[in-house]
């Protein structure tokens, strides 16, 4: 997927599991005003990564947001997933680190399968 999680990796470093916006993104007013650019745009440069060391999520093209936080400080991975979500694999990732920081992303693809890759590689 990603070059940014690709040039962030420490040596010996491995991504296990990575998803991306899910294509519910290309419904909407905002994609019909930007002729689909704008959700390509950010469906290709949008990046959710675990690795066996951390979680990498990366957000932006212009404005560039990254969140990087090792598998050892985040307490809880919630999924927040409407009846929808359910049926079309798409929902929010909820991060919760210690010292109870949240951060929470919107419309990713597979939130589910995220969570238990985390878990899996958490311990």
């Amino acid at each position: 997927m990603g070059s940014y999680v690709e040039e962030n990796l420490v040596k010996g470093e491995k991504i296990v599991f990575e998803t991306r916006l899910h294509w519910l993104i290309f419904f909407g007013i905002k994609p019909l005003l930007t002729l689909f650019i704008g959700p390509m745009i950010a469906r290709a440069t949008n990046e959710f990564v675990i690795t066996d060391k951390r979680v990498i999520i990366k957000t932006g093209w212009f404005n560039r947001d990254a969140y990087e936080m090792n598998l050892s400080k985040i307490e809880s991975v919630k999924v927040h997933q409407p009846f929808w979500g359910r049926v079309f694999g798409f929902g929010s990732l909820e991060l919760i680190g210690t010292g109870g920081s949240t951060e929470t992303f919107h419309n990713i693809a597979n939130p589910a399968a995220f969570r238990k890759a985390f878990q899996k590689h958490s311990t």
